[in-house]
């Protein structure tokens, strides 16, 4: 289990004091500040392999921008948060920080991060009607506005339009129910065949369809409700695919892979990347695929997740920081940074531009993001989500029966809860 902030934060401090008498501001490779020429040097976390793209953004930055200079640092995912943990006990850190938007709520319980609601009249691309309301949820924490949308995902369905069109539908399922059948006749094909793969260790899909049959999935008081009907029949409705053969325990196969050729799974829910990924890995099937918004119970609500940009709290070049974010948020900006990563852009103005609404596929991540919200912003969530995948597994691969496990499951998320 990952080591809580409090845990990871005193012990930190602890070695730091001991190292106190032989560390100097020289040996920090993260600390900022002016030069003689009064020259403000930026220092950026990014993380991933898409980080490496982030110093051509920034050569433009600093064009329009003499006066200042960003040096970009990218941190591999796995060792990224411990590496800001050890800056927030510090107090040494980035001055702008890339956040995973699930991070959010544990950095700025931590108090790490900056209120940028003080700047938005100086900058206007900051505000939040410039984005899509779910993805200015994940930079809020207790009414402060702690990271600015840089890029978004969401889930949608991809589907073999030619093979789905063999057992009747000439168009994606729209329901939960059409959903059912149209992956039940794919998998009726013969052996070796289904109809839908579903990622089960996708962390979010449980909850995204429970939202979608109605739960709320917190009460007002913040309790879970993961026992409850609304829940329950979610995680009925997702293991019902196991149960009757449609999707694959263990497929073998990556998504594309189970795509490709006779469709060994036909349809899947995933985000933005694949569409590049099926165009290069399976040109073949060029006019055979297509993606849609995800099938509806009482709504279509999907998952959204994706990258804000924040400054770090103990930054000494703050009016700097916050201008590069401000950049980061032009659509302009965005869209450059999406040619550079095929990531998609925050800012709802970018999704005017050709490139996106004129694509037939990236068009129908646009249209989801208008119901896409996401996880719980709370700092325990990840890992109450790691619990139900174990949960989930019980049920789809040990037949445990559904009540049961999710009145097991809210208990152990009320125990995470109250800790």
């Amino acid at each position: 289990m990952r080591k809580t902030l409090s845990i990871v934060l005193a012990a930190t401090l602890l070695v730091m004091g001991v190292l106190a008498g032989c560390s100097s501001s020289s040996n920090n490779e993260s600390a900022g500040g002016q030069d003689k020429e009064g020259k403000v040097t930026l220092n950026v976390w990014g993380m991933g392999e898409e980080a490496k793209s982030l110093p051509k953004i920034a050569e433009q930055f600093e064009q329009d921008n003499p006066n200042i200079k960003v040096n970009v640092q990218a941190l591999p995912w796995d060792t990224a948060h411990d590496k800001l943990l050890t800056a927030v006990a510090s107090k040494k850190g980035p001055d702008v920080v890339q956040m995973g938007t699930t991070w959010i709520p544990e950095f700025a319980s931590a108090k790490a991060l900056m209120d940028l609601a003080p700047y938005v009249e100086q900058y206007p691309e900051l505000g939040e009607d410039h984005f899509y309301p779910g993805s200015i949820m994940t930079g809020k924490y207790e009414n402060a506005y702690v990271g600015v949308p840089w890029y978004i995902d969401t889930r949608v369905l991809y589907y073999r339009s030619d093979l789905l069109k063999e057992v009747g539908y000439d168009e994606a399922p729209k329901t939960w129910e059409e959903l059912q059948d149209a992956a039940k006749k794919l998998a009726d094909r013969g052996d070796n065949k289904y109809g839908i793969s579903l990622d089960t260790k996708e962390q979010s899909l449980g909850f995204m369809f429970a939202r979608q049959n109605g739960s709320e999935l917190f009460d007002a008081d913040g309790k879970p409700l993961f026992n409850q009907p609304e829940f329950v029949e979610a995680v009925q409705f997702m293991n019902s695919f196991f149960e009757n053969g449609s999707a694959p325990k263990d497929l073998g196969l990556d998504a594309v892979q189970g795509f490709r050729g006779d469709g060994v799974a036909p349809m899947f829910i995933s985000g933005p990347w694949m569409v590049n990924l099926i165009k290069e890995q399976a040109p073949d099937l060029e006019g055979k695929w297509g993606t849609a918004v995800l099938p509806a119970k009482n709504n279509n609500k999907s998952t959204l997740g994706g990258s804000n940009l924040s400054v770090f709290q103990y930054t000494q070049n703050a009016d700097a920081a916050v201008k590069f974010v401000a950049y980061m948020s032009k659509p302009e900006t965005q869209l450059k940074w999406m040619e550079l990563t095929k990531s998609l852009p925050a800012a709802k103005e970018a999704w005017e531009d050709p490139m996106l609404k004129e694509d037939p596929n990236f068009k129908v991540f646009g249209e989801q993001l208008e119901t896409a919200e996401p996880m719980p912003i709370i700092k325990q969530f990840e890992e109450i989500a790691q619990n139900f995948l174990s949960s989930f597994e019980n049920v789809y691969r040990g037949g445990t029966d559904v009540q049961k496990e999710m009145d097991a499951f809210n208990k152990k998320a009320e125990q995470i809860l109250n800790k």
